[in-house]
C-alpha cells in the first residue's frame, strides 16, 4: 500500500481477531515509531508492546476509554521522557505507529494517556521510571469490525491565506 492510500484509510478500530501479530512486525511498526519526527531530535521515547494477555488485560482496566485493549493481541505504549516538547514529539511516534500498523494491514486504535489519571498507575505496572510521562496507548491487531465513519470535507477544513 502506498502512503497516501494509508493515511486515507487509516481508521480507528476497537474490535479485534484473536489472531497474534507477529513479534517481527510489532518491531517494525516500533521502528517506524521511534523514527518519528523530534523536537532537537532528541527522540526521548520509549515504547513497552505488551502482548502478554496477563498484562493487557490489568492495562485496559486501568484505562477509562480503552478496555478493547484487554481483546487485543498487542498494545504499544508510548512514554517519553519530560523534556520541553514530550508531548508532541510521543504524538509523532503515536501517528506513525497507526500508519506503520496500516501498511502493514493492521487495525489500531490510539487510546489517550498524556495527563490522564491512570497515567502513573499504567507506567508503576509496566515498571517504566519515573522520568517518562505516558503518552499514549496503541492497540493493534487484525480488525474485527469495519469502520468507515464520515470525514470532514476538506473544504470545511482548509484556507488558503487567511481565514
Amino acid at each position: 500500500m502506498d502512503a497516501i492510500e494509508c493515511l486515507k484509510t487509516r481508521r480507528s478500530i476497537r474490535a479485534y481477531q484473536p489472531r497474534p501479530v507477529p513479534r517481527p512486525i510489532v518491531a517494525d511498526i516500533v521502528d517506524c515509531g521511534r523514527l518519528a519526527a523530534s523536537a532537537i531530535n532528541l527522540q526521548p521515547w520509549l515504547f513497552v508492546a505488551v502482548d502478554d494477555a496477563t498484562v493487557l488485560g490489568p492495562l485496559a482496566d486501568l484505562c477509562d476509554h480503552g478496555k478493547f485493549i484487554a481483546q487485543a493481541p498487542v498494545c504499544v505504549v508510548v512514554f517519553c521522557e519530560n523534556v520541553k516538547y514530550s508531548v508532541e514529539d510521543g504524538c509523532a511516534a503515536t501517528q506513525n505507529l497507526l500508519n506503520a500498523a496500516r501498511a502493514h494491514g493492521l487495525a489500531s486504535c490510539w487510546v489517550a494517556g498524556h495527563q490522564k489519571a491512570y497515567a502513573g498507575r499504567v507506567r508503576s505496572l509496566l515498571g517504566v521510571p519515573e522520568q517518562y510521562l505516558l503518552i499514549s496507548l496503541v492497540a493493534i491487531g487484525h480488525a474485527a469490525e469495519d469502520r468507515q465513519p464520515e470525514k470532514r470535507p476538506l473544504a470545511d477544513v482548509l484556507r488558503w491565506n487567511h481565514y
